[in-house]
């Protein structure tokens, strides 16, 4: 990779981590529902000036329920129910353990052995987190948060059937197709005074933080690091993703003086440990065709 890609991805990573903290502070002001319309709200406006990708309707509903909505409700959720920011960081990023998982079932694309080795590391260092649940949380919350992965893992795969639409033009629609039925939902669940309420009641630092989540780390950095799927092969991008939990842990402790129990520390680098071996493990070569 050239050098100002690498920038480029490190930077996508330190603001996806530093995304965790945004989140935290925003949920002092916002429900996790409103805060996750406002983030996707900020998001689409791209599509003002964009036409809608050659994308079919139900494919694209289908990505942005699992990709965004699904994945980043269930977040905002769990951190507001008290989930660490730290440890949300690394769940999240486990989803590379369930898309290897889904990928086999649905497509009969088989893991390598050290992908299988991987799995198993991340799958003991999230049973190891499980052992810590209880004690500053609830069992619901962590359920919740497991969300994220699993909705996560689901949007990848069917990300693969847009992979011809222009990236930027297909994730600002992706996030008008999460903004519109999370509004709904908003509107539902806090009732429209309150949500006026917490709207005409914002904060700068609230307002800082969805423009960061919306504009920055949903709008800019999606397109950044598709640009960058788009240049360069998987393996060398998406192994900067584990950057992410490295960012938004420390960052956590820093702002929130997040601490982490012996065994808690340990699932958590458990489980990064076994998406570094799934990520930079090499897929087979492709035998030659014979003629």
């Amino acid at each position: 990779m050239k050098p100002a890609d690498v920038g480029i991805a490190v930077m996508v990573a330190v603001i996806w981590g530093l995304a965790f903290v945004a989140s935290r502070i925003a949920l002092n002001e916002f429900s996790p529902e409103l805060m996750t319309t406002l983030r996707f709200a900020i998001a689409a406006l791209p599509c003002l000036f964009l036409r809608k990708p050659d994308v079919p309707w139900p494919l694209l509903i289908a990505i942005s329920s699992t990709l965004f909505l699904g994945q980043f409700l269930a977040q905002a959720f769990a951190i507001a129910h008290g989930v660490p920011v730290g440890l949300s960081s690394v769940v999240v990023q486990s989803q590379a353990l369930f898309t290897i998982a889904f990928a086999a079932i649905a497509f009969g694309e088989m893991p390598t052995r050290p992908q299988v080795i991987g799995v198993g590391i991340a799958a003991l260092g999230l049973l190891m987190i499980c052992g810590t649940v209880g004690y500053d949380f609830s069992v619901a919350a962590f359920a919740i948060l497991m969300i994220c992965p699993i909705s996560f893992a689901i949007g990848n795969l069917l990300l693969r059937q847009a992979h011809a639409a222009p990236m930027f033009d297909l994730f600002a629609w992706l996030c008008l197709s999460a903004a519109v039925p999370l509004a709904v939902l908003t509107l539902i669940s806090n009732g429209p005074q309150p949500t006026w309420q917490a709207l005409s009641h914002m904060s700068l630092t609230g307002l800082a933080c969805v423009v960061c989540l919306g504009g920055v780390s949903t709008s800019i950095a999606y397109w950044l690091w598709g640009r960058l799927l788009r240049d360069y092969p998987a393996a060398q991008v998406v192994p900067f993703a584990l950057l992410v939990p490295f960012v938004g842990s420390a960052a956590s402790s820093i702002v929130f003086g997040e601490t982490f129990g012996p065994l808690r520390l340990a699932g958590m680098v458990t489980v990064i440990g076994g998406i570094a071996v799934m990520l930079l493990s090499k897929r087979p070569k492709a035998l030659p065709k014979v003629a």
